[in-house]
């Protein structure tokens, strides 16, 4: 009887041991293909049980309507109260959008005043008194109650006067254009001030009693408040030196020296009340009394709005110029930073925020605005993700923090009037699906949920971030443009996706028989390519 075809087929067929012979040489060989293959083993092992990190690439899916930047970065040469944040994008547009923005006032040797303030909502100031209704050729038909001083005269006022209240003003600016009536009425009415201080001190009849010279000397010792103004056009050179870089400024001073800088109503009953504080609390720091205390500076302001001609002819005699050489200086006290931080709600569409200086109130000088700056911070997302990558709750590709963020601690200056940085940044959306630690998953419903009415709610997305892509350069601005720092931004419509990828079962089993397979093939190979080569030399 014949053996089935199947009995045939041995691939393992057994050598009797007495044909088989042992050598020295086939140990060693059979001892360095073990140590090679259970190397292999353990790599391959540890290969299986480690997940590779891939990035997929696709259109992007996220449907949220809004996207945060978070932002803190300091403007260099850049009063807090000038420094305004504009969003503009194809969809909409906000201006000096100050709700999640705080201000902090930096020294010019860089250095951090406490917290400033949050305009969480900013109100308008009046710009005017409508009360006046006299137009300024009206109010100086029978003379300027306002002082107006150059270079050469400033310098002597602050010294010689104990109060200096000055308007530092454009002639192109149509706020200072509006507030010249005002200003002008003040200065009558701090001129009647004048004129009741001295009848207190001296006596009604002893005042009138006076010649010229001799009451202008006696106004100086008891003037309250010297009103006067600065032509900044004319005089260029002395509002650089001041750090003028809006107009109308309103700036007072205390016996040569900058004492505060006026930001209320533009109203006459407002600035004789401010005054007054002022006054009141120089008094109190050199521990004198109130020149203001005896009057009732209200009650001046309100009838000096029917002042008759002959108050108006001893104001007149007020005019008083001298003369005294002054060379223009820079003052590093008034050039202050600002660090702006907060965030900014932004369309998902493209756009861009600017920084800039600009006021309601005043005109800003083009020639002095400097928008030298330093990115502290710049990102795009929700800031919790970071803190979870940072600390290790969620697996990402290395280097992913820093690109979320590449413009960290950059400084850009600008060495040339006129010109300003500005930046270019393109987001690409990055997703993590499954990457994140089960704590961080547990304390956030990252996919959503629905109510009890069965609604969608939306949930924060903890396992989405966004890289960012930035050029940088400097534009130049036509002379009567303000410059400023401009982040536009663009979102890609191409998203990035890492997921976790594992290795399946069977690869892993083709893997160790390749190993364990190709190892012995090739141990063997070589022990008989030395045999062959060891029987022809013995030959």
């Amino acid at each position: 009887m014949s053996r089935p075809w199947t009995a045939n087929i041995d691939m393992y067929r057994k050598v009797p041991n007495d044909l088989l012979e042992s050598s020295r040489r086939g140990s060693i060989m059979s001892t360095m293909a073990i140590i090679v293959m259970t190397t292999l083993f353990i790599m391959e092992t540890r290969a299986f049980f480690r997940s590779d990190l891939v990035s997929d690439l696709a259109l992007d899916s996220n449907d949220d309507p809004k996207v945060r930047v978070n932002f803190n970065i300091t403007m260099m040469d850049m009063k807090c109260e000038f420094a305004t944040i504009d969003v503009i994008s194809v969809l909409e547009t906000e201006q000096n959008v100050t709700q999640h923005v705080q201000k902090r006032q930096i020294s010019s040797e860089g250095v951090r005043a406490r917290y400033d303030h949050r305009n969480r909502a900013q109100h308008d100031i009046v710009m005017y008194d409508e009360s006046v209704t006299e137009t300024m050729e009206e109010l100086v038909q029978n003379g300027e109650y306002t002082i107006s001083l150059d270079g050469q005269t400033l310098d002597f006022a602050e010294k010689s006067q104990k109060f200096l209240f000055v308007d530092f003003y454009a002639s192109w600016c149509s706020h200072c254009r509006d507030l010249a009536p005002t200003w002008e009425t003040l200065a009558q009415v701090m001129s009647i001030v004048n004129l009741h201080a001295m009848e207190d001190k001296y006596g009604e009849d002893e005042v009138h009693s006076y010649t010229t010279e001799e009451f202008e000397e006696a106004r100086k010792a008891s003037a309250p408040v010297f009103i006067a103004k600065v032509d900044c056009v004319k005089f260029t050179d002395l509002c650089k030196k001041e750090g003028i870089m809006a107009y109308p400024t309103l700036r007072l001073f205390s016996e040569g020296k900058f004492w505060s800088d006026y930001k209320g109503h533009r109203t006459i009953m407002e600035m004789v009340s401010w005054l007054r504080v002022q006054e009141d609390e120089y008094a109190k720091e050199k521990g004198e009394k109130a020149v203001m205390e005896k009057i009732n500076a209200e009650t001046i302001a309100w009838d000096s709005m029917q002042m008759t001609e002959e108050i108006q002819q001893w104001n007149e005699e007020v005019r008083n110029r001298r003369v005294r050489v002054h060379e223009g200086w820079w003052d590093e006290a008034e050039h202050v930073g600002c660090e702006l931080s907060g965030f900014l709600m932004v369309n998902r569409a493209p756009g861009n925020f600017r920084i800039q200086a600009r006021s309601k109130m005043h005109e800003v000088d083009p020639y002095l605005a400097n928008v030298s700056h330093e990115v502290h911070h710049l990102s795009f997302g929700d800031p919790v993700i970071f803190k979870h990558i940072e600390e290790g709750n969620t697996v990402t590709p290395p280097q992913f923090l820093e690109s979320t963020k590449p413009i960290d601690g950059n400084v850009y200056t600008t060495k040339r009037l006129h010109e300003a940085h500005h930046h270019f940044l393109k987001v690409v959306t990055t997703n993590f699906n499954n990457l994140a630690s089960k704590f961080l998953w547990n304390s956030v419903d990252y996919q959503g949920s629905k109510n009890k009415a069965g609604a969608n709610t939306k949930k924060k997305n903890y396992g989405r971030a966004y890289q960012m892509l930035v050029s940088s350069k400097k534009s130049l601005y036509a002379e009567n443009v303000v410059p400023e720092a401009k982040f536009t931004y663009d979102l890609s419509p191409i998203s990035v996706s890492y997921r976790k990828k594992s290795r399946h079962w069977y690869d892993y089993l083709t893997s160790l028989m390749a190993i364990i397979g190709g190892t012995f093939t090739f141990v063997g190979m070589m022990e008989k390519g030395v045999y062959a080569m060891s029987s022809k030399k013995r030959r």
